[in-house]
């Protein structure tokens, strides 16, 4: 039987122990904190929710309930961000390219979702779009309800995501040269020309990452959205409503498998959206 020696031991160990002293502290710091943060609380829910049986797992990620609130969920956070992707995207055009009275106090404006707590955003929502409101008043008469809807959903979901649009946006537009857009004007393009061919293909990659942002703050609402809509099953009750009504029933393995497949369904939704960006950058530079 041989032995190593220490000298030897050590000597092994050597090109290991210089690849850790290589490690940037930045990077520690970095593991240690997606471990922490991010890595453990998932694991644990997957953990969780593998203490059901998979048929009682399927019973609860299928039944009825939850279906409906997917379709709630996901279709109108889908709408929202979708719409956001849109008028987020004009809204920063706007306050890039011009100049106007009160444009600083309007350009703050947008950022209040992000400081109103969600309750104060969807007690709010629910008073203006009721049928007594300022918005849902004018509204009734025509037949159309917001308030305590599956719409007054979207528009709690259209609330909250659209900063998510206009920020990311915004910077985009900003380090964008116009010597390109005189240039397509110059060789004779119109303005819609211009924009479609020469300003769009190189910021639709930067909407679809705000519209894949706007998606999911919207797809993980609570505050808001509980407030405006009347949590009424296969009406408007959403995914997240139906999660806390599962944890307060004590139904903690409910909860976490419809948790799961929520957080699932946006993973698929998020990589296919990053799957566009990519591609849409690769077309970029051909």
């Amino acid at each position: 039987m041989t032995t190593v020696s220490p000298s030897v031991e050590v000597e092994r160990k050597t090109p290991f122990l210089k690849r850790l002293e290589r490690v940037s502290w930045t990077w520690v710091v970095t593991i240690v904190y997606l471990t922490v943060m991010l890595l453990i609380p998932i694991s644990a829910m997957f953990l969780k929710a593998a203490t059901e049986p998979p048929s009682r797992f399927w019973a609860i990620a299928t039944s009825d309930i939850a279906l409906a609130t997917y379709n709630v969920t996901f279709f109108t956070a889908i709408f929202a961000a979708l719409l956001n992707g849109v008028f987020g995207t004009l809204i920063a055009w706007v306050l890039v390219r011009y100049d106007f009275p009160l444009k600083r106090l309007i350009d703050a404006t947008v950022d209040l979702p992000f400081a109103l707590p969600t309750s104060v955003a969807g007690l709010t929502l629910a008073t203006v779009y009721s049928d007594n409101g300022w918005i849902g008043s004018l509204l009734a008469p025509l037949g159309i309800k917001v308030a305590f809807t599956r719409t007054g959903v979207a528009v709690a979901m259209i609330f909250i995501s659209l900063p998510f649009i206009v920020r990311t946006v915004q910077p985009v537009l900003q380090e964008m040269e116009h010597e390109i857009e005189e240039a397509s004007w110059c060789l004779g393009a119109s303005q819609w020309q211009t924009f479609w061919k020469v300003i769009l293909p190189p910021l639709f990659p930067t909407i679809l990452t705000g519209v894949a942002l706007g998606f999911s703050r919207a797809v993980g609402e609570y505050g808001s959205t509980v407030i405006i809509s009347s949590n009424t099953p296969y009406q408007d009750l959403i995914a997240p409503v139906l999660i806390f009504q599962r944890l307060e029933q004590y139904d903690y393995s409910g909860a976490t498998v419809i948790g799961i497949v929520l957080l699932s369904i946006s993973l698929v939704l998020l990589l296919a959206i990053n799957f566009l960006q990519a591609w849409a950058r690769r077309y970029d530079t051909r």
